[in-house]
């Protein structure tokens, strides 16, 4: 287990950051997506708030340009009724010479609850839970290529909705997954419930050898990684983190390991038809099927707001006078 998901647990075994999915368990995945079911009416309601996190201070603290995460993450504090500030990477400090470190110091001594931090970094969020006060959170909204638990979590809760039955799927992971934060958070998650067969599709280039040791099949055909699946998972192509060879041009890389209403044709009829956002249309998806009939991929962007409310609620909230 790495070093992550073991501080991110209280000696109980309860949430005290988050920061991976791996290490989480069936028991506390299975209690964050059921408290992610309860608050599904409050974001349905004419007035979408509860008061659990009323006195409480969120701030958002963003090193990485995001909208669906950001936006997320604000409108699940705004609901629980914390106070939230937004600093964006470019505007802080940081760029003025100050330490992440600095930053954190700087932001605690205003009475701060929790953080959510994203990082182009790998272990950057880790950092932050190390050197927290106590009493202060850590939430990771994507750190490098090394998770993104709350997408993660609310990729599974929207499985799980439409097929309860979690452990008994055919998942197929497909894309860029070498550079994924989100495919290494999906996998953890899924094993944490039990699924058995998760499959990663791609090129050689972009499938990390590594992947061997998490217990999952690796596929360089598209056929043969969606043949009969019940779930289907688009990556998009991260070419922020990428160089020229690791990948052919955009059409070449769609004819190979893109999606279409063909290619879908290789798994199962209802396969759930799922993309993490944003959308490369016309790369690793086509337009006609990005919001099919079987996609869920708007429902990934709904559920979002719940399951970071939950897992917001898990950590101060519970601690509530």
């Amino acid at each position: 287990m790495s070093g992550a998901a073991r501080i991110q647990l209280t000696d109980d075994g309860r949430l005290r950051h988050l920061l991976t999915t791996e290490g989480l368990g069936r028991a506390l995945t299975t209690e964050i997506l059921d408290t992610a079911e309860s608050f599904v009416p409050v974001t349905r309601n004419d007035v979408k708030k509860v008061p659990l996190l009323r006195g409480r201070t969120v701030v958002n603290l963003f090193f990485e340009a995001s909208t669906r995460t950001r936006s997320a993450f604000e409108l699940a504090a705004h609901r629980l009724s914390a106070d939230v500030l937004n600093i964006e990477g470019r505007s802080s400090s940081t760029t003025k010479g100050e330490t992440l470190l600095d930053t954190l110091k700087t932001l605690e001594s205003m009475h701060v609850d929790m953080f959510v931090i994203r990082h182009g970094e790998s272990g950057a969020a880790e950092f932050f839970a190390r050197h927290a006060a106590p009493g202060v959170a850590i939430l990771n909204g994507g750190d490098g290529r090394h998770a993104h638990p709350t997408q993660g979590l609310l990729d599974v809760f929207t499985i799980r909705r439409h097929k309860p039955d979690v452990a008994g799927l055919s998942v197929a992971i497909v894309g860029d997954v070498l550079h994924s934060r989100v495919a290494r958070s999906d996998i953890h998650a899924l094993q944490a419930l039990g699924t058995q067969d998760i499959r990663v599709v791609g090129p050689k280039t972009l499938v990390p050898p590594e992947l061997d040791a998490l217990g999952v099949s690796v596929h360089h055909d598209l056929r043969s990684g969606l043949a009969d699946a019940d779930v289907v998972m688009l990556l998009r192509l991260q070419r922020e983190r990428m160089s020229g060879h690791y990948l052919p041009a955009g059409s070449a890389f769609h004819r190979g390991f893109g999606l279409n209403e063909h290619t879908l044709g290789y798994a199962k009829p209802d396969a759930l038809l799922m993309h993490p956002g944003p959308i490369n249309r016309g790369v690793e998806i086509a337009a006609p099927v990005a919001y099919g009939k079987q996609s869920v991929i708007l429902e990934q962007v709904s559920h979002g707001v719940a399951i970071r409310m939950a897992v917001m609620a898990m950590i101060i909230g519970a601690h509530q006078s």
